[in-house]
């Protein structure tokens, strides 16, 4: 595994598709399955463009920061900043596992709302 290629292919997958274009991102950087474990998207790649495309046209103006990107054997983590409308802001762990081949093949993610108020200084990065 090339632990630097992996990370560099799923932040340009991720970002693709987040950016509006999954069919892209997933003829790019995924291989001849996609496992999908949020809820809220279909398994398979049929349901990752789906809900990207749909994202895309409901929330045009959402953007994303990768915070950090951390890689060992076959998998790669996300650790962003998502900004939506009416500056709804989140922080997103996404985690990848590539195939023997450095594609795509699975897709885990947690996410949470950044809140108004924190019990202490630090940011959630």
């Amino acid at each position: 595994m090339n632990l630097e290629s992996n990370k560099q292919n799923a932040i340009a997958f991720y970002k693709m598709a987040y950016e509006g274009n999954p069919q892209g991102a997933v003829d790019k950087y995924v291989g001849s399955e996609y496992i999908q474990h949020n809820p809220d998207v279909a398994n398979g790649t049929q349901g990752f463009i789906d809900y990207f495309e749909r994202m895309q046209t409901e929330y045009p103006k959402k953007s994303i920061e990768f915070v950090r990107c951390i890689a060992e054997g076959d998998l790669v983590a996300l650790h962003s900043h998502q900004i939506w409308p009416s500056n709804d802001q989140y922080v997103t762990m996404d985690f990848f596992r590539f195939d023997d081949k450095g594609k795509i093949c699975e897709h885990w993610d947690s996410i949470q709302q950044i809140p108004a108020k924190s019990a202490n200084p630090n940011t959630m990065y």
